[in-house]
């Protein structure tokens, strides 16, 4: 339900659009009682004295609801004052219909944010006010990207806001399971399906039921696989291996690759029908290099995130730094860089030697550290940078020796993440880091 507060209405054509929206707009006064809540209130500056104190009292009485201010061109001290009020967003007047509809998706989408969704950029806002709208629906939705710009947090945003916020959330990762666990993983095995199968598992559909499976890198799933997926996204049922009871499903598909699964179509190596089941709703994340504006915003929030409670600013050249830089890992990259950082500030400002971003030319950061007792290459960094560097690599053994390689204690220890701390020690490998040898030396 959307409500209209103003003395002299709203155009009927945004009516109209708003309507094919599937919004439900009716003109109130502001005193207006009424046992249904709104979702949206549209209040026009034109009611008269006590403008942003209405706005305030709205907010008391529906702390649920997006409000818009609605002023005129020539009022923006007002429109500033109603935003200091509380109000979500405000659209000038006169306006059309797709800007109304812009800057209230805009709104309703940013409202039900959480977690680690952080976005500021236009493209960005694009993408998560269709992603609002998909979640409106039961349809498939299918997610494209590059790896590490936020597929997963945008498939927990869906769920969030959908109908089924209340019901499972389960990912399942297609690249990272076996392809001779993979379907006994998805759909389950009774008691006896093969040698191991000591009791019944259900699989990770019957585990969503009622809510969302997010399956990560799907590109990866085996054909032979693909064609029992297809089946059960058809017939909205799944048989555990080694049973003939069929389960019903009520589970809503979120899809995630990094690929073009177009090409993978046409290369042979994805189904078409499968790709037409999930390509329903498709999202395209942009990477973090399109959204600049988003940077600034997710640093603030890595820092207050593992900051461990203190406060951390950037210093100017290091803001620089960070919107200079075109991260080829995206928000993945951006978070590690944060953690280590905060792991080598010697002061609450982080500044650019503690990014250890490499120098505009060099692709990379040199490698720091080869292995205990290798000489380091020409090429390493010297002074303070490879000081850092080597720090905090040492650092990261130190710990990892300490709880014997233990992965869950040397993260909780480092205030990462396991998955983070996973991410690192392979960036580690990749720099030839024999992270096994050292700990055992």
């Amino acid at each position: 339900m959307l409500w209209i507060i103003s003395d002299s209405g709203v155009p009927d054509l945004c009516c109209e659009a708003l309507v094919n929206e599937g919004y439900r707009p009716e003109r109130v006064s502001i005193a207006a009682r009424s046992e249904q809540k709104p979702g949206v209130i549209l209040i026009d500056s034109d009611i008269g004295s006590g403008f942003t104190g209405h706005i305030q009292t709205l907010i008391s009485r529906f702390p649920q609801a997006v409000i818009l201010a609605m002023v005129a061109h020539g009022e923006s001290a007002l429109a500033s004052e109603a935003l200091q009020a509380g109000a979500s967003d405000y659209v000038l007047k006169p306006f059309q219909p797709s800007q109304l509809l812009r800057v209230l998706g805009q709104s309703l989408a940013l409202r039900h944010s959480t977690g680690d969704m952080v976005v500021r950029s236009r493209a960005g806002l694009q993408v998560l006010q269709l992603a609002y709208r998909a979640a409106q629906t039961p349809a498939a939705v299918l997610i494209g990207g590059e790896s590490g710009t936020g597929k997963e947090c945008l498939a927990r945003y869906i769920h969030q806001v959908s109908d089924r916020s209340d019901g499972p959330f389960v990912a399942v990762n297609c690249a990272a399971i076996p392809e001779s666990m993979l379907e006994a993983v998805l759909f389950g095995y009774s008691k006896g399906a093969y040698t191991g199968a000591v009791q019944a598992q259900a699989g990770k559909f019957e585990l969503a039921n009622g809510g969302t499976l997010l399956l990560d890198e799907i590109s990866e799933m085996p054909l032979a696989l693909q064609t029992k997926l297809l089946r059960v996204l058809q017939e909205k049922e799944v048989e555990r291996l080694g049973s003939h009871q069929k389960v019903q499903l009520n589970v809503r598909i979120v899809a995630a690759c990094n690929k073009d699964l177009r090409e993978a179509v046409s290369a042979g190596e994805f189904r078409e029908d499968l790709f037409y089941r999930l390509d329903v709703l498709p999202l395209g994340w942009p990477p973090l290099r399109e959204r600049a504006e988003d940077i600034m915003p997710l640093v603030r929030h890595f820092l207050q995130k593992y900051g461990q409670g203190e406060s951390f600013g950037v210093s100017p050249e290091a803001e620089r730094a960070l919107l200079c830089h075109d991260w080829p890992g995206n928000i993945r990259e951006l978070e590690n860089v944060i953690q280590r950082a905060l792991i080598l500030a010697r002061s609450a400002i982080i500044d650019v030697v503690d990014l250890m971003l490499p120098r505009a030319g060099q692709g990379r950061v040199a490698n720091p550290l080869l292995s205990v007792g290798q000489p380091q290459p020409e090429t390493a960094p010297d002074g303070l940078q490879a000081s850092r560097q080597r720090a905090e690599f040492d650092y990261v053994l130190q710990i990892l020796r300490k709880y014997s390689g233990h992965r869950s204690r040397t993260a909780e220890a480092l205030g990462l993440t396991t998955r983070a701390l996973r991410y690192k020690l392979a960036a580690m490998r990749e720099q030839g880091i024999d992270i096994d040898r050292v700990i055992g030396a």
